[in-house]
């Protein structure tokens, strides 16, 4: 059974850890954005305290990726700047960003990133792949779960 966010000792989660390809950006190579990117980023900054960049790509090449989003209007300014989480393993820990779990979300297409026992601070997206659709509505998902579970308590690996 999948843990609700009230069962998390009343904590409402106030960092969101985002990865980058595939849910964000299709690749760190053809690095197309995905549709309403920087609309998302501005609405998910004003609901967290925190974000941050939880990705398997390099922080030098997610920092020169941002930074030609923030140019062509694609992201905000301020994502270049972001915090970046280095790690190693095969999964995301989301202990690596607080020892307080429950206190980090991660959104990220890739189940089999996922540290085992958090599934339920995953939020799902659906993958940004090929041929990267210009009517993608990705983001738009991930924003409606997010809200359902900073709102009501569900659950949040929603598939």
């Amino acid at each position: 059974m999948r843990k609700h966010l009230s069962q998390r000792q009343g904590m409402k989660p106030t960092i969101l850890a985002l990865d980058l390809e595939g849910t964000l950006i299709s690749n760190a190579i053809s690095q197309i954005p995905r549709p309403g990117l920087c609309r998302f980023l501005e609405d998910v900054r004003t609901r967290f305290d925190r974000l941050m960049i939880f990705t398997t790509v390099p922080e030098e090449r997610f920092r020169t990726i941002a930074t030609l989003l923030a140019r062509d209007g694609s992201a905000p300014d301020w994502f270049a700047s972001l915090q970046y989480i280095n790690w190693s393993g095969k999964t995301k820990d989301l202990r690596l960003i607080s020892p307080h779990l429950g206190q980090a979300l991660l959104l990220d297409d890739y189940g089999p990133y996922v540290h085992p026992g958090q599934e339920h601070l995953w939020v799902k997206i659906p993958l940004f792949g090929s041929p990267y659709p210009a009517e993608d509505d990705g983001l738009s998902l991930a924003m409606e779960r997010l809200l359902g579970c900073l709102n009501d308590g569900d659950e949040l690996s929603i598939t």
